[in-house]
């Protein structure tokens, strides 16, 4: 049986840190021109989440994932200058076509977890077009990760914006 997303989350803002940094938390509201089947697809399919994940230049070499309770995500974005950061993670909530719950975590080149961030997306119909909610909580892990949450939000503005386009009648 899932948790409830209030117990997830209060786990969540228990888990320990090892350094002393703020938590950071982002809330964004979108609604796509598109169906909310193709919406959901696109958050769930690693060839078409592959195309829209991460800000603006980012690729997606490795996109994996196992949509389910307890499944895993594995997903290399590749930086414009080549750079790759790999990020895991695991679903802790999956109620299609309505809402996705997932941690992820960004590591270094030697597996070191930077960031652990929790993510909450749910999925409105809204006549014919789909309004999403994406709610992301994170705390660094690693000093390193402290200017990395700095860019958060424009990072997810940036990746729902490609999701828009990926989504957009054509």
């Amino acid at each position: 049986m899932k948790a409830p997303r209030k117990q997830l989350a209060e786990a969540y803002v228990s888990a320990p840190t090892n350094i002393k940094a703020p938590r950071v938390e982002v809330t964004l509201t979108r609604t796509f021109d598109a169906p909310r089947a193709l919406v959901w697809k696109a958050w769930t399919e690693p060839q078409m989440m592959a195309r829209w994940w991460g800000p603006d230049g980012f690729t997606n070499p490795v996109c994996e994932m196992d949509v389910r309770v307890g499944g895993k995500i594995l997903i290399h974005m590749q930086a414009p200058d080549g750079t790759v950061h790999p990020m895991t993670g695991i679903f802790d909530e999956v109620a299609e076509p309505e809402c996705l719950v997932f941690r992820a975590i960004p590591v270094d080149r030697n597996g070191t977890p930077l960031l652990e961030s929790l993510t909450t997306v749910t999925f409105h119909e809204a006549g014919g077009r789909t309004k999403i909610i994406v709610h992301a909580s994170a705390v660094p892990l690693e000093p390193v990760a402290t200017e990395m949450l700095k860019g958060m939000n424009e990072g997810w503005r940036q990746s729902l914006d490609r999701l828009a386009d990926l989504v957009a009648p054509h």
